[in-house]
């Protein structure tokens, strides 16, 4: 009994903690607009009170996070009271999580009865509450707590996507150009290719002509596209102003603004999904005596008939099973999106039994969210690492508190640079907001500036190398700090992987671990000792059996084949990747024409600009490099190119060249083959000659002539666009 009591005690010290802690972040998030942990460590917070409650209902109270909608009303503004609670909708994490809602809501449902299911996206952004009195816009608020808003009518009038009055001009679009919204919006709804009805235009003149309710009020989210926050957000830091961490937030600071010329500066958009109220309601179908229409997939479109814009990738469904698998679906194509989105709802589709299931705690029985795995989540930063690449570049690395980001546990990321570092005044024992998205490598996106103690460290870029003590330098008008050493241990750790990896010489086998076994045995000096290494030497080392060493051998000898644009990248001559690589194979045909040329030659080579011509012939020129070539040779590596002609000249991009810069989701090689394979041409070098820069996280200089020349920027995003043409 004593350890029950004890348990007892600290639940009930947890429950306390947890409902302060929600309360702390609900205020933050709802009336700052300025949360400190993500999205998804809130919905650990309240999942866990949720949990304890359930196991001890007599310890629920009126106050507790579970029973209200959250938030408060900042005094900043007038209250607005809904004219029906603003609720939020309880979380799933899978399928299985749907399905036992499903399970639990159906005992209310009437047997017999059908039930449809609506599928629609959960856009992260800011809702608000629009109000029309006879067709005109006469209020608009932000969610607040639930039951009361904010009035910020002055600032909703500067959204375009806001219909000022309606119905609207009958010429009105259906496709996403509805919602106000720019060109790559619209072609992301075409490839989606969803359309909310086949009957949409034929019900549109009857929908205009009727009479709408005396009043409306109609519940959104405010967002900004993805696109536009980012060219938004490059434009402030262009300006020297502070950036914003993510879209949701920008949103809800524009639409908070107590100036409303700020506001309508701003690129924020708007998708509707609900009629909170309305004067009357009737029949399950658009255009009779102003009744609004009772199936939530008959209301999207109701909606977007009358003025509204709506989301373009809505579904109804006749099987829940099939709900799930739409709505999982998107899970891996979310980024086609023109918005963030952490999910996808769905919701009894038949209006009257969504009304009729009621509420539980906070949330409407009748919808349920199936959140996306997370792609950001906070968490301390430790410590700052650094790796020395194979050319001497001093790149930190975040040391971090192991954190979940989208399934997987994260204790490392890139800080890009010293430059970044500062400009973003990131910290030691910060509280940073780290992201992972696709198969990019993890970055630390900013600090929470909020959660800051006093006890954070500012972050020094490196005097002396700290494998080998070298002091560091810095080139004039780069951004990259310099180990000069180059005997430097870490370095050749570097240049050993990068020789071996993917996209140079691919000898499967050897990875960085047998790398740094090999070197601390003394067998590897320099690369062209990895084709030196005999079966005995392997089979003294610790784990090697004479299979494993026989496999690595033959692996090594096989990437004796590789042709020659594979031996000059993994030379690891700075500025020279993969693509410069491949344009100096073709021109010169053999390594050792490539080894005799000139600046001036080299820079004839289109993609070949006066610095990467200068490295080129700074490291041909070096005494030790031209005897690693002819060890590499006279170990029998592919010195000469194979010249095949590839005729792509019917693809989409013929005749554009493209530059690629940046962190990306993919490896800069994967795209540049996609690229080429629809007939365009990728080189290393920005110049009045390029067509396009695909621009990563984190671009530098290239980025930056690019916008002095002028030269079309385009994300991911909109590169896939051009490739599905």
């Amino acid at each position: 009994m004593p350890d029950l009591k004890q348990r007892l005690t600290e639940l009930r010290e947890r429950l306390t903690e947890l409902r302060e802690q929600i309360n702390f972040h609900n205020y933050r998030y709802n009336v700052l607009d300025d949360p400190i942990i993500s999205d998804a460590e809130y919905d650990r917070l309240l999942n866990e009170l949720k949990q304890i409650e359930s196991e001890h209902p007599d310890w629920i109270t009126p106050d507790s996070p579970t029973q209200r909608v959250g938030g408060q009303v900042s005094e900043r503004f007038a209250k607005v009271p809904h004219p029906a609670p603003i609720l939020s909708l309880a979380n799933a994490f899978n399928g299985d999580a749907v399905r036992e809602w499903f399970a639990r809501i159906s005992k209310f449902i009437p047997e017999g009865r059908p039930v449809q299911f609506t599928v629609e996206p959960k856009i992260d952004g800011l809702s608000v509450v629009l109000h029309y009195r006879d067709g005109v816009f006469v209020q608009g608020a932000t969610r607040g707590d639930g039951n009361i808003g904010e009035d910020i009518t002055p600032n909703l009038r500067t959204v375009r996507a806001v219909p000022l009055k309606i119905p609207v001009a009958s010429s009105r679009s259906g496709s996403h150009a509805r919602s106000g919204g720019r060109k790559n919006v619209r072609e992301n709804a075409e490839i989606a290719s969803h359309a909310l009805s086949a009957e949409a235009g034929a019900r549109k003149a009857t929908a205009l002509a009727m009479t709408l309710p005396q009043t409306l009020v109609v519940r959104g989210e405010a967002f900004i596209e993805t696109q536009a926050f980012e060219e938004m957000n490059a434009q402030i830091e262009k300006d020297g102003g502070k950036t914003f961490a993510n879209p949701r937030n920008a949103a809800a600071g524009f639409l908070r603004q107590l100036d409303s010329r700020i506001t309508s500066k701003r690129p924020i958009s708007l998708l509707c999904y609900q009629i909170v109220a309305a004067d009357r309601v009737g029949a399950d179908r658009v255009g009779a005596d102003g009744d609004t229409p009772r199936s939530q997939f008959a209301l999207l479109e109701y909606l977007n008939t009358i003025g509204f814009p709506t989301t373009t990738i809505a579904k109804r469904f006749d099987a829940l099973d099939k709900a799930i698998a739409y709505a999982e679906s998107w899970k891996d194509k979310r980024d086609t999106l023109p918005f963030e989105a952490d999910g996808m709802v769905i919701k009894i589709d038949d209006l009257d039994l969504q009304q009729a299931l009621g509420i539980v705690g906070k949330d409407p029985r009748g919808a349920i969210a199936l959140k996306f795995p997370a792609r950001e989540a906070t968490t301390r930063l430790v410590d700052v690492g650094v790796n020395i690449g194979r050319t001497g570049i001093m790149a930190p690395y975040a040391i971090l508190e192991p954190v979940n980001v989208g399934g997987v546990t994260i204790e490392r990321a890139t800080l890009h640079n010293y430059d970044d570092i500062a400009r973003k005044d990131i910290r030691i024992h910060d509280r940073v907001v780290v992201k992972r998205s696709g198969d990019v490598i993890p970055y630390v996106v900013g600090p929470v500036i909020a959660a800051r103690t006093g006890q954070e460290k500012i972050i020094e870029p490196p005097k002396k190398c700290p494998y080998c003590d070298t002091p560091t330098i810095r080139r004039e008008g780069e951004v990259a700090i310099y180990c000069p050493n180059r005997d430097c241990p870490g370095r050749l750790d570097r240049a050993v992987q990068f020789f071996v990896s993917k996209g140079a010489l691919d000898i499967d086998g050897l990875g960085e671990k047998i790398a740094a076994q090999l070197i601390e045995a003394g067998l590897i000096e320099d690369v062209a000792d990895i084709y030196s290494i005999t079966r005995d030497q392997l089979l003294e080392l610790d784990g090697f059996a004479e299979k494993k060493a026989d496999k690595l051998l033959a692996s090594i000898g096989t990437s004796k084949q590789r042709p020659l644009d594979r031996l000059i990248a993994a030379l690891g001559i700075p500025h020279v990747g993969s693509v410069a690589a491949e344009a100096l194979a073709a021109h010169f045909g053999s390594i050792d024409k490539f080894m005799r040329a000139d600046e001036d030659e080299l820079t004839e080579i289109e993609g070949i600009g006066p610095t990467i011509a200068a490295s080129i012939v700074e490291w041909t020129q070096r005494k030790d490099h031209v005897e690693l070539v002819a060890r590499l040779k006279k170990a029998g590596l592919t010195t000469k190119a194979e010249r095949a002609a590839i005729d792509r000249s019917g693809g989409a991009l013929t005749g554009k060249t493209f530059v690629i810069t940046g962190t990306l989701s993919r490896p800069r090689d994967e795209i540049a083959t996609l690229i080429k394979s629809a007939g365009g041409k990728v080189t290393d070098s920005v110049s009045k000659k390029t067509d396009y820069v695909v621009a990563g996280e984190a671009a530098g200089s290239k980025l930056t002539k690019a916008q002095q020349l002028g030269v079309t920027i385009l994300d991911e995003a909109a590169l896939n666009r051009l490739l599905s043409k």
